[in-house]
């Protein structure tokens, strides 16, 4: 695999991981979580470095583009992703 295909492959991992990291959060909300908390949802209790470091950077992304609000405490998403995902549910 060449250096382009390499760097596809994992921002589509990315992508994947930010995805599902956000639906768990809509789904789960109002219910707050810490990030230990959403390791354990997303994961399911397993998973090793990779797979934390991969959910770490999601909440990262995710909050630079202002979809989840990223406190000292809880994860949790933000008002435009909340209206949004109103907005698909139609």
């Amino acid at each position: 695999m060449n250096q382009r295909e390499e760097n596809r492959t994992t921002w589509a991992e990315d992508e994947s991981v930010e995805s599902a990291v956000l639906r768990q959060l809509l789904d789960l909300h109002p219910t707050r979580l810490t990030l230990e908390e959403l390791l354990r949802e997303v994961c399911g209790g397993r998973g090793g470095f990779a797979e934390h470091d991969g959910i770490e950077r999601a909440v990262r992304d995710l909050a630079a583009v202002g979809l989840l609000h990223q406190g000292t405490e809880f994860v949790a998403p933000t008002r435009a992703a909340l209206r949004f995902n109103e907005l698909l549910d139609r």
